[in-house]
Parts: structure tokens; C-alpha cells; sequence
């Protein structure tokens, strides 16, 4: 081989090395990675359309949401995700902490996300909202017994209350609004006097306390909106029979108002696609998402101008808490730290 035919070779090989560079980064630009949590169909559907809309491809994993934390952690600068998407504003904290999220912002995403269900610096964005309730059997307890969670401490509720463990990352959400609204000391007292009324120990989801007071092995529940919509209309009978016996009681209407979580997103540290991802966020967060989500999932929208699906708002108007939710992940570890001190397993 010659020097000149060598040199030519090595050209050609270096032009064809970034023109294959310059066609997959071409590539990414039409695909977004999302690393979520989620795991209902509606989301597949939401996805589907923006595909349409925007000849943006979705990539999806789903997973655990500390499972996606550490994969990312693992993966580093390396990941090929470019959104993380889960659930309870504590782990979206907790993502935030770990480094793998990295702040973004638009005019559409300000719109559309009121500030208190986002991160004050970007970092991520509630997509929809839960409202953790009280369910209880009409039979045994009538509405006016009914006030705050705080007064569900009293005597008068021994025996009767059902909830979820200590380690259920939505009962840690709601102890670090009590020690927000209420310092440490306060919040204590209130998961102390819980555990002094609880009907048994903890055990099972959010469906297996509701169960149990269809069951009458305690008479109120403390629970997420969501699920009573999704038994209410189960393809199960058994569970549509026990969410058809309960009610739904919103506490605290008369100060700061009924505990607020959500889902939410933020694009990822590594993303390679953040203008794709950023596109996605904002379809989500727009109307016609919201009301798909609303109407599917049984959950409250984020989106001011998107009214709920008509079972949820059969059970009335209620005040949302307002408390920015970086709170529940900046007090998660004091929560923690106050279930283990009062006993609460």
C-alpha cells in the first residue's frame, strides 16, 4: 500500500466514523428514554400520541423507583435514560439528592405545574396529584365523627384504625407534612397516638386496608384517592363490593387541607435528549394528557385547567394541603427516624 492510497484509506475511515457518529446523535435526537415507575396502560396510550404529535419515539423501562435511582447511579454519565419518572414527591427528592436529576424549566412547564407540586430549582415536575383520605364503613362511623388526622389520635378511634407500615414511602410522605406543620415534637405525639389506635399491626397496601374495613377489622382507613377509584371500577367483583361499602372523607377542610402527593418526572443528568424530554414533560402536563390521565387512572390533575374525572368529583370539592412537596423529602429522614422512635412497624 502506498503512503498516498494509506492516507486516503484513513480519511475515508475517519469521514465515515463521524458521519455514523453525526447519524446516531441524528438518531437520538428522535427518541426519548424514560426509566418510570408507572406501570399502567394509560401511560402507553399518553406515549403513543406523543409519538404522533411529534415523530418522537419512546423507549420505556419500567422498574422500582429506588431500583431506577441506583441503576442510574450505576450507569453514571453513561445511562442512556433521559427522563425519570416516579412516584411520591419523597423519592423524587431523593432522586434530586442522588444526583441523577439535573434542573430544566420552560414557560409551558411554569404554566401548567403550579410552583408547590415542583421543585423550586427544576429538578423535577409533578404529572398528576393524590390526595392520601380517610375511608370509612357508614355503618360504624358517620361523617361529622370526621374532622383532621390529627384528631384521629383520640381515645374515641382505639381499635378502629387501619394503615400501611412504617416503611410504605406514602405514610412517610404524610409524617414529614406533620413534622412540617407541626415540628418533631408535634409530629410524635400524632404517630404515637396512631399507633396506640391502630386496629392491628401493619400490613398490606392501601386495597388490603380498605378490604379490612369492609371486613370489620377496624372501621376507618387511611388511603390514597387512586386506589378507591381503581377497585370502584375493578374488573373484580370482590373488590368493586368492598370500595362500593366505604366512603371517602377529605380531613383538615378547615386549616391547611387534605394532604397532597403526586407522580412525578425529571429529566436525568446524562440525558443525551434533553429538548425531546423536555417536549415530553410538557405534553404531560398539557390538557388533553391531564384528562386522559384523570379519566383512566382515577387521579387529580396537576393542570389548573383540567377538572377531575366525575367519580372523584362525586365525592365532593376538598381543600389541598399547599405545603411545597420538597418538604416531604427534605423531612423523610425525621419521619423516618419518629416511626422508629413511637413503634410504628
Amino acid at each position: 500500500m502506498t503512503y498516498r492510497l494509506g492516507r486516503l484509506l484513513l480519511t475515508a475511515a475517519v469521514l465515515i466514523g463521524v458521519a455514523a457518529a453525526a447519524f446516531a446523535e441524528a438518531a437520538r435526537e428522535n427518541e426519548v428514554n424514560v426509566y418510570s415507575h408507572r406501570h399502567y396502560d394509560i401511560d402507553l396510550e399518553l406515549y403513543r400520541q406523543f409519538e404522533e404529535q411529534t415523530g418522537i419515539e419512546v423507549n420505556l423501562v419500567e422498574g422500582g423507583s429506588d431500583e431506577l435511582i441506583e441503576r442510574l447511579l450505576r450507569e453514571g454519565a453513561e445511562s442512556p435514560a433521559d427522563i425519570l419518572m416516579t412516584v411520591d414527591a419523597g423519592r423524587l427528592h431523593r432522586a434530586r439528592e442522588a444526583g441523577v436529576l439535573q434542573p430544566v424549566s420552560s414557560a409551558a412547564l411554569l404554566a401548567q405545574v403550579p410552583e408547590h407540586l415542583r421543585d423550586p430549582d427544576g429538578y423535577w415536575y409533578a404529572l398528576t396529584r393524590r390526595a392520601r383520605v380517610v375511608v370509612y364503613h357508614p355503618d360504624r362511623v358517620a361523617a361529622d365523627e370526621l374532622t383532621t388526622y390529627e384528631a384521629l389520635t383520640d381515645p374515641r378511634w382505639a381499635g378502629r384504625i387501619l394503615i400501611r407500615s412504617s416503611s410504605n414511602i406514602y405514610n412517610q410522605s404524610l409524617m414529614a407534612s406533620m413534622i412540617a406543620n407541626h415540628g418533631d415534637h408535634g409530629a410524635r405525639e400524632w404517630a404515637a397516638g396512631i399507633v396506640a389506635n391502630m386496629a392491628r399491626t401493619p400490613k398490606g397496601n392501601d386495597r388490603g386496608q380498605m378490604s379490612a374495613v369492609a371486613a370489620g377489622e377496624g372501621d376507618i382507613a387511611i388511603v390514597n384517592t387512586y386506589y378507591v377509584g381503581r377497585m370502584l371500577n375493578s374488573s373484580d367483583a370482590e373488590e368493586r363490593a368492598v370500595a362500593e361499602q366505604l366512603r371517602v372523607f377529605f380531613p383538615n377542610q378547615d386549616g391547611r387541607g387534605v394532604h397532597i402527593n403526586v407522580s412525578g418526572a425529571g429529566i436525568t443528568a446524562s440525558a443525551r435528549n434533553v429538548a425531546g424530554a423536555l417536549r415530553l414533560l410538557e405534553f404531560l402536563t398539557a390538557e388533553a394528557a391531564q384528562r386522559l390521565w384523570a379519566h383512566a387512572n382515577y387521579e387529580y390533575p396537576v393542570n389548573r385547567n383540567v377538572p377531575p374525572a366525575p367519580l372523584l368529583e362525586s365525592w365532593g370539592e376538598f381543600k389541598a394541603d399547599s405545603l411545597g412537596l420538597h418538604r416531604l423529602g427534605e423531612n423523610n429522614a425525621a419521619a423516618v427516624r419518629i416511626f422508629d422512635q413511637v413503634g410504628w412497624r
